[in-house]
């Protein structure tokens, strides 16, 4: 690791033995129709843990999902996020041991990459002088544009249900409580899709026709996670992407379908392809248990789904913090 390159020149060096730990949840967004404006966060939980050594190396252990393929050097996406937030707040590091712990599934919509670099922000943010660190809202900002967009990265950071915008390259978000009966599934495939793949699907625009109903639908879903969740299936329908995605997850298309003609709130999960379920109340979600195990096993013989009941993460991204 070279710590004194061009780059570095002039910024602070972070005390060595350091420790930190940051658990974060899981995300699912869009919704439906809250395309790259909905977010809610879910109780499955990533945990990082960096350590700054009086050495140049860097350490990286990496454990659970991702770690028979993701790199284990400056290269991963958890080492180039802490590298930027270190120089955005006039900072430096020298040697590294970094712990993940992954739970969550990559390349499958449940903000991996955003769970990943809220972590990482967020850690060396608490690495520095306390005089120096930042807010949560100047996390949201990085971590957006580090991502590109805020609707993961804000339920990331902040818990349950986030509304987010953008003026130009500001990012914005609000959080909303979701009520207490609504139940999020997640039927997870064992095929990945990218995000950059999925997006690249949708037209360039939509009807005037279309946009309106999505908004009325978005609109309602809001009322509906957070007052009346008998309202969840109509609320989820969406008009702005799903449809356009379809074709590169058929297995989760046909699930997705197929759940909301038994009355069940299916819907993508991010860009998919895992399929997400907002259940209202236990009895709904065991429903949607047992369909979601006999529909596969009759429809999708080759292919393998981690089907999990989860709560609504509502504390978002946690940091603890000590001296060894």
């Amino acid at each position: 690791m070279d710590t004194t390159s061009q780059a570095t020149v002039g910024l602070q060096l972070i005390e060595s033995g350091q420790r930190v730990t940051v658990r974060v949840p899981a995300t699912t967004a869009n919704l439906g129709p809250g395309y790259d404006s909905l977010g809610l966060a879910l109780a499955l939980h990533d945990t990082l843990t960096v350590e700054s050594l009086d050495t140049d190396e860097l350490v990286f252990d990496l454990r659970g999902q991702g770690a028979d393929t993701l790199p284990r050097d400056a290269s991963h996406l958890v080492v180039r996020a802490m590298d930027t937030a270190f120089e955005r707040l006039g900072f430096r590091h020298g040697g590294l041991k970094i712990t993940a712990e992954n739970v969550n599934p990559h390349g499958r919509g449940l903000g991996s990459s955003a769970s990943a670099v809220v972590a990482a922000v967020s850690a060396a943010n608490a690495m520095v002088p306390a005089g120096h660190r930042r807010g949560q809202d100047w996390i949201l900002q990085l971590t957006s544009e580090l991502e590109g967009h805020p609707d993961n990265v804000a339920p990331a950071i902040f818990g349950g249900l986030a509304l987010s915008w953008q003026d130009s390259d500001q990012y914005s978000s609000t959080s909303a409580t979701v009520a207490e009966s609504v139940i999020p599934i997640v039927a997870v495939p064992d095929y990945e899709l990218s995000t950059e793949a999925a997006r690249a699907l949708l037209p360039a625009s939509v009807g005037h026709h279309a946009a309106a109903m999505n908004s009325g639908r978005a609109a309602l879903l809001i009322h509906a996670l957070t007052h009346k969740p008998e309202f969840l299936l109509a609320g989820t329908e969406d008009y702005l992407h799903q449809s356009y995605r379809a074709q590169a997850m058929r297995p989760s298309a046909a699930l997705i379908a197929a759940l909301r003609s038994a009355g069940h709130a299916a819907v993508v999960s991010g860009a998919g392809p895992t399929v997400l379920v907002l259940a209202d109340g236990e009895g709904k979600a065991a429903e949607a248990l047992e369909f979601i195990a006999s529909f596969t096993a009759a429809n999708t013989p080759d292919v393998s789904w981690r089907v999990l009941k989860l709560a609504v993460d509502v504390e978002g991204a946690k940091v603890d913090m000590h001296r060894r």
